[in-house]
């Protein structure tokens, strides 16, 4: 049979297209999976190799311990302990709401609490917070739980073991244990170290199979410069102080005049930095470094140290004050009596506002206005305290005679208490301005490296400080602070009472800041201790100088400081022979009579100052003097005829004015 070779030739076409469409396709087909390999591979390869760590690792980091903060003496007054905290992956999680019902068997949540768990759960994360910090009880039933997604992590949580003490000092940390105040956030950097990181790698069915870890470096330890007991008496006694008068706060100041540290420093009201968060933010201010006010009398001592060192006055210099006023444009200055003629010390020792202004007058706005940054004030005095204020001083081109005259008698001038302690402490140490330092050491790898005590210069000549010094004994002795006298030692220091502004403008003659500022032994002072109290309506004297005896009291044995007047009376002893055993045992003691207050000047008849006396301590003075009393109202003494310092004489009458609110001096 014949083939026809058209029709053999047609198949051959159709086969070969045929063939022809395969291979294209197959080529397009080659194409795409290779297209496909080079974006998998080239183009979209860090993406895939992201994602496949994350879901087979997990990168933790594992916080540093932050250093210690330590006092003087190497008492801890903060430092880590371990928390457990609750984490979760919610990827892992199989039934979130049956997840979020057994926590909460455990952890007792409230309908919110619940709902921010059922939130957090629901997320597409692979790390997420549970509880922070949980306590060891929950933390122990959570992990019998098994839950798969749920896990335990060990954090940092910062502790101080005494509470509030040296809270404003110490500040506090957050959730994070990030310093939020004080010391901790000032020296975040030093304190917090280098956190360490754990590598977790995991297999196909999410089991660890490996870990890499870098181990966290703790952080570098404080040793500061206050004492814990001497921080512990400031505190008691300025609560004391507060709570006693009813006052809207206060502060203590303790430095040491060799050095300028900050032995104590205390507020009230305060907080306790383990529970911050609940605390008031004024509770947590620092008000010795952060509040300034004026200070009254207190700044006598600048106004004083410039008339001295300026030769514009020697101590006995008569001043005039009559009648007891003086007008500078039609603001009047008044004294709490006429005191006619005063000598330029006793100007100090009676707080004669009179007086005073009329030297910081004659010394001139330039020449008070160098002492006053001589001293320290309009200007931050250390690197220690965040936040710590400059106050506000005047320019001497501000300084016309009538707010002259206020300034140098602790108007029109704003300090902080920690800036008015310093400059105590220039008078108590010889007239050089220290730095008040809180932070001695740092304490690296059992190394010490001590920051050095820094001189801000020189305020006044060591002679023109021993002027002012002998004048401020006489205060405490017999001027507007008997109630600063402790017992064995000469003390120096100077009263305030600042009237308090009010908010329409002018003064209160109620609402006062009282305060005083001293220092103890004065021939030799281991102590300069200054007392703000805010808000009383008592003088200085009555309010703030009990509190500077009461703390001196307790401090000076402390510190191993030997009394330097009037030692122990002799002791005699029996010289029996030994077969009376219990006669020998028993020590004779001289008695000595009871010194009166004021009693030095009873001995040359001149009459004492009784101002801020009770009835019954008057009464007694009077009559160890030979004086006949007559009283008037009730309290303490406001006023007092003779005057103090006035000649006195056996029989003589003696007028008492009391009265509730007033206190011992100005």
């Amino acid at each position: 049979m014949a083939v026809n070779p058209g029709a053999a030739g047609g198949w051959q076409r159709v086969l070969q297209a045929r063939a022809r469409f395969v291979f294209c396709v197959m080529a397009l087909w080659g194409v795409a999976i290779a297209g496909r390999l080079v974006q998998l591979q080239v183009v979209d390869y860090g993406f895939y190799v992201e994602r496949a760590e994350k879901q087979h690792e997990r990168t933790i980091k594992t916080p540093a311990r932050r250093g210690e903060l330590r006092d003087r003496d190497g008492r801890v007054l903060a430092y880590d302990v371990a928390a457990d905290t609750v984490i979760a992956d919610p990827r892992d999680l199989e039934d979130p709401p049956g997840t979020v019902r057994r926590l909460c068997a455990v952890m007792a949540c409230t309908a919110d609490r619940r709902r921010r768990l059922e939130s957090i759960l629901a997320r597409d994360s692979a790390y997420a917070y549970v509880e922070r910090q949980t306590s060891p009880r929950v933390a122990e039933r959570i992990r019998a739980l098994g839950l798969d997604g749920i896990d335990l992590i060990k954090e940092n949580r910062r502790y101080y073991p005494n509470g509030s003490l040296a809270a404003h000092l110490l500040g506090h940390v957050g959730v994070d244990n990030q310093g939020l105040n004080g010391l901790e956030s000032l020296h975040e950097e030093t304190l917090a170290g280098e956190p360490g990181r754990v590598l977790v790698q995991r297999d196909a069915q999410r089991q660890a199979f490996r870990r890499v870890e870098r181990r966290p470096t703790a952080g570098v330890s404080l040793e500061l410069a206050i004492d814990s007991y001497i921080q512990h008496i400031a505190e008691r006694e300025l609560r004391a102080a507060v709570r006693g008068h009813d006052a809207e706060g206060g502060s203590v100041v303790i430095l040491d005049p060799r050095t300028g540290d900050v032995l104590a420093l205390a507020n009230e009201p305060t907080f306790n930095p383990n529970a911050w968060s609940g605390a008031a933010s004024d509770a947590r201010r620092n008000r010795a470094t952060q509040d300034v006010y004026e200070p009254g009398s207190t700044f006598k001592i600048v106004t004083a140290s410039a008339a001295l060192e300026e030769e514009v006055v020697r101590p006995d210099d008569l001043i005039d004050v009559s009648p007891g006023v003086i007008h500078y444009g039609r603001r009047p200055i008044r004294d709490i009596r006429n005191y006619g003629s005063l000598s330029f010390a006793d100007v100090i020792v009676k707080s004669s506002n009179v007086g005073t202004s009329q030297i910081g007058v004659a010394l001139g706005a330039a020449r008070l206005n160098r002492y006053v940054r001589r001293f320290g004030f309009g200007q931050m005095l250390s690197p220690d305290f965040p936040g710590e204020s400059r106050g506000i001083v005047h320019g001497a081109s501000r300084l016309p005679d009538g707010d002259l005259a206020r300034v140098a008698m602790g108007y029109n001038i704003s300090v902080t208490p920690l800036q008015m302690a310093v400059a105590m402490n220039a008078v108590a140490n010889g007239g050089e301005l220290l730095a008040p330092r809180l932070v001695r050491a740092e304490l690296r790898g059992g190394a010490r490296e001590e920051i050095p005590v820094r001189v801000v210069g020189r305020a006044i000549k060591a002679r023109t400080a021993a002027m002012l010094t002998r004048i401020m004994e006489d205060v405490v002795t017999r001027g507007t602070a008997p109630a600063a006298r402790i017992p064995g030692y000469t003390v120096a220091g100077k009263t305030g009472t600042a009237e308090k502004l009010l908010p329409g403008g002018g003064y209160s003659r109620t609402n006062h800041v009282a305060s005083f500022g001293g220092f103890v032994p004065s021939t030799r002072p281991a102590l300069t201790i200054l007392v703000v109290v805010d808000g009383v309506a008592q003088f200085g004297g009555s309010v703030a100088a009990p509190a500077f005896r009461r703390i001196g009291e307790a401090v000076l044995p402390h510190l191993g400081v030997a009394p330097n007047l009037d030692g122990p009376p002799p002791m005699l002893v029996s010289a029996e022979p030994a077969s009376f055993p219990a006669m020998r045992q028993r020590p004779v003691r001289w008695e000595e009579p009871a010194v009166a207050a004021g009693s030095i000047a009873a001995a040359s008849g001149v009459m004492p100052d009784l101002h801020g006396f009770s009835a019954r301590e008057a009464v007694a003075v009077a009559t160890d003097l030979g004086l006949s009393t007559r009283l008037g109202g009730r309290g303490v003494v406001v006023t007092q005829v003779p005057a103090a310092g006035d000649a006195i004489t056996p029989g003589q009458a003696l007028t008492l004015t009391l009265d509730r609110r007033a206190g011992a001096g100005s």
